[in-house]
């Protein structure tokens, strides 16, 4: 049974067993389809429901509550691909980090399939899970008071690519010219929850 907390008037957090099932939760929340809904919104062990109004947050609360989790294979998101030049000024820190060579980072970063967990941090910066175990490492000791755009990175058991010019403590091993937040496009952000991404090595 799901955790029910309150969150304003016209709002309901739903905490999730552990961050594997925050995404399986978000999905059993569109797909029940309830009156009322304004959005739902996962994050890192939470999913936000908003609603029209204070009547339809308590209709919905039983409901919310005995919703059972929908397993990713049942709903696949996109597939986006990601063209990545492993050029990081950190790569050569994680092959340190992780005992294998550069070649190795790369072939263990490609030769997966990530899921976006959830959205954050800036518009358009997708937290990414599903990373090679390899690959967990720590942040950087001293963050960076700016990053640049397209930078691919690494922190913990994340990946993800910075969308814009910002602060950040992740290690960078490479980069793409892939733009992920542009408020000309109908969607602004590139990826959203539940999108499968790979990172593919180009020179």
């Amino acid at each position: 049974m799901t955790t029910l907390l309150p969150y304003g008037r016209r709002a309901t957090l739903l905490e999730a067993p552990d961050d594997a099932q925050t995404l399986a939760l978000h999905r059993a929340v569109v797909a029940a389809a309830l009156p009322g809904v304004l959005e739902a919104v996962p994050a890192a062990r939470t999913v936000l429901v908003t609603f029209v109004d204070e009547a339809s947050r308590a209709a919905a609360q039983e409901r919310l509550r005995t919703l059972a989790p929908v397993d990713g294979d049942e709903v696949a998101g996109r597939l986006v691909e990601v063209p990545t030049r492993y050029d990081g000024p950190d790569l050569d820190d994680v092959a340190r980090l992780t005992g294998l060579s550069r070649a190795e980072v790369v072939a263990a970063h490609t030769g997966v399939e990530c899921t976006v967990g959830f959205v954050g941090f800036a518009p358009g910066f997708a937290y990414l899970r599903g990373v090679d175990e390899r690959l967990h490492v720590p942040r950087r000791d001293a963050a960076r008071t700016a990053v640049p755009p397209g930078a691919v990175a690494l922190a913990g058991g994340l990946t993800a690519v910075y969308p814009r010019s910002s602060p950040g403590g992740w290690q960078l091993i490479g980069s793409t010219d892939l733009v992920l937040w542009d408020l000309d496009r109908e969607e602004p952000a590139l990826l959203r929850a539940g999108d499968r991404v790979r990172f593919v090595e180009v020179s």
